[in-house]
């Protein structure tokens, strides 16, 4: 550590872990954030480097910290539009079209949501773990649509991310989708609670698991179309897991259309659609699924957001069609 300290602390509980300590009194860095500073020799006591975050300190120990500048981001910046729909300086939420991957991975390196926001933010960017780059604290399917909330700063990355890890049960988190089910529910309302887990004999796809993580959809009926054939519904998510939507209502006899990964037994079924729906179903090309509804509690003022996207126009068009017939 070189140059002057951004923070100076003073231990005031005797014997407390050296990484409590900074996440008490320093709430705008995460605990994952100062443990890297810790154990990259950035933290001192006494002019004495500490780099074991464990580390009991003694009452009245001066504990400074140094939080180098945030380094360029890995993934570059590229000029990739983007639907701002709300932004300041913690956040920013977009509405994300289908065929946009949120974050670079294998195949898909570039051309990313994360992309399109180091771009976009530049350096309103304040750093997330020490590198000048959008925090993600959840995530939409390439080919799912809707509203996605970003962090800017490690302290909202921080917040927004025990907001979703809590799933809206003790704070205004809100999550609703709109889908195009194949069949009609035969009740208005229901709740499917599955597990959920990775398939053991596809590692693509997600299955219904007893093994699996707790998984909860409470299912609403909007809209039934062609003579029960489809049917419009709001899904809300009690969870988060990987594909829910998707394999629930795959899982209670009602995928989504367009769902080439768990609705091909149903691919029959389109023969039964007018001319125009069979029209817009094959337009599509993805499943009918959109992030419509996204609500939480804003990460430095407390404050109860919440924003509501209206369809996009591919599957506002497959609804219009199976409206008319």
């Amino acid at each position: 550590m070189t140059g002057e300290p951004d923070a100076v602390v003073e231990a005031d509980i005797a014997r407390e872990r050296l990484d409590r300590l900074l996440a008490r009194r320093l709430a705008d860095l995460s605990r994952s954030r100062l443990k890297v500073l810790i154990e990259a020799g950035h933290v001192r006591i006494g002019g004495r480097t500490m780099t074991d975050a464990s580390h009991r300190v003694n009452l009245g120990d001066q504990v400074s910290v140094a939080v180098p500048e945030p380094e360029d981001p890995t993934p570059t910046g590229e000029d990739i539009p983007l639907a701002v729909v709300f932004e300041d300086d913690h956040l920013i939420v977009v509405d994300k079209p289908a065929g946009l991957v949120v974050h670079p991975a294998a195949g898909h390196r570039t051309g990313t949501l994360v992309n399109a926001l180091i771009a976009h933010c530049g350096d309103s960017l304040s750093g997330i773990g020490g590198v000048r780059r959008p925090g993600i604290v959840h995530r939409l399917d390439k080919d799912t649509s809707g509203l996605l909330v970003v962090a800017k700063t490690d302290r909202a990355h921080a917040v927004l991310s025990a907001q979703f890890a809590d799933h809206g049960r003790t704070g205004p988190l809100e999550r609703a989708y709109v889908a195009l089910v194949w069949g009609a529910p035969a009740r208005e309302a229901f709740t499917v609670d599955a597990p959920l887990d990775r398939d053991p004999h596809a590692r693509e796809k997600i299955a219904v698991r007893s093994s699996g993580r707790h998984a909860v959809t409470h299912v609403a009926v909007e809209e039934t179309f062609a003579a029960g054939l489809v049917t419009q519904v709001r899904c809300r998510l009690e969870t988060g897991r990987t594909h829910q939507i998707r394999v629930h209502m795959a899982h209670v006899g009602h995928p989504l259309l367009g769902d080439e990964t768990y609705a091909r037994g149903f691919r029959t079924k389109t023969a039964k659609l007018g001319d125009g729906p069979r029209e817009a179903l094959d337009a599509l090309g993805r499943q009918a699924l959109h992030a419509a509804v996204l609500g939480f509690a804003h990460p430095a003022t407390g404050e109860a957001m919440r924003f509501e996207s209206a369809l996009p126009a591919d599957l506002a068009r497959l609804a219009d069609t199976l409206r008319s017939g």
